[in-house]
């Protein structure tokens, strides 16, 4: 369990979570990252649209990784699936064989 104060977008309050400390401000660090992005790149002045902004970018980033880690799951499962009934259909080929 850690603290984490955080101080971004004229706002400060601090958390705890059941995260290490290195993690939690390893998240502060990449959020804070994406609000510098989101205020080069639109130049909003508001701190609630950046913050919304930047909670929308993240999220975008997360769903696409969990898309993109169900077409590599599916893939690899067909995959393994091929391989299993290569290694069944061999090994049903070989105890035919013993059993003549």
């Amino acid at each position: 369990m850690a603290t984490l104060q955080i101080d971004i977008l004229g706002t400060s309050f601090a958390i705890e979570a059941k995260e290490d400390e290195l993690y939690l401000n390893n998240l502060l660090k990449y959020y804070k990252q994406m609000v510098d992005q989101v205020e080069s790149s639109t130049h909003l002045k508001d701190p609630h649209k950046t913050a919304i902004l930047a909670g929308i970018m993240l999220c975008d980033e997360l769903y696409k990784e969990k898309s993109n880690n169900k077409k590599i799951s599916s893939v690899i499962n067909t995959e393994d699936l091929y391989r299993a009934e290569k290694l069944t259909l061999q090994m049903i080929e070989q105890i035919d064989k013993i059993v003549k």
